[in-house]
């Protein structure tokens, strides 16, 4: 029976921590189950102490931010500090780049999967919508999957066609003699390349 009671407090206690329960209203259930347990089961006064130590190990960090703070996070950050190597300057421009976009969200946990759905959708401008109906099409109309296959490779008038119509520089810059196209027009020209 006293197993019984062990393993409904673990069992319990990981499900608050599943249900990322606030921490004073989780001490207060697992307050509550050890009285009980004390009341109703026959544990040893010797593993009621040990659970109570414990309750008590976690209940004064979270009444007591301060002293939290000062006695546990800031030995532990100084720690880090030694162990860790210094962020390189690669990593600092990582950091500095920019936001997580969705991805923080998604690894949080609990996505907010309205916000994800809330996002516009992408549109092709209409110069990367032109380049889809016009040189990537007759580039379409030129190849058969069956030809390069025997050849294996394009003819040469592909070739030609893809170099005229800027097709290796879809996503170079404007300013650097490319298209400047966005990742989705990209996507756009791959797949129609590839149907």
């Amino acid at each position: 029976m006293l197993l019984l009671w062990i393993v409904v407090l673990v069992v319990g206690i990981a499900w608050l921590a599943h249900r990322r329960t606030a921490p004073l209203p989780a001490l207060g259930v697992v307050a509550v189950y050890l009285l009980a347990m004390g009341i109703f089961s026959h544990a040893p006064g010797w593993l009621l102490t040990v659970f109570w130590v414990l309750w008590l190990a976690v209940f004064v960090p979270v009444v007591l931010p301060d002293l939290r703070r000062k006695h546990f996070t800031a030995p532990m950050f100084s720690w880090f500090q030694k162990v860790l190597p210094p962020m390189s300057e690669t990593e600092r421009d990582a950091i500095d780049a920019g936001t997580v976009w969705w991805d923080g969200e998604l690894f949080s946990g609990r996505p907010d999967w309205d916000k994800l759905l809330a996002y516009p959708k992408v549109q092709l401008t209409e110069e990367e919508q032109a380049f889809i109906d016009g040189p990537t099409e007759e580039l379409c109309a030129m190849v058969s999957d069956w030809e390069i296959g025997q050849a294996m490779d394009l003819p040469p008038e592909a070739w030609a066609h893809m170099k005229e119509h800027g097709f290796f520089a879809l996503i170079i810059p404007k300013e650097f003699g490319g298209k400047g196209f966005s990742a989705y027009a990209h996507s756009q020209v791959a797949m129609k390349l590839a149907t």
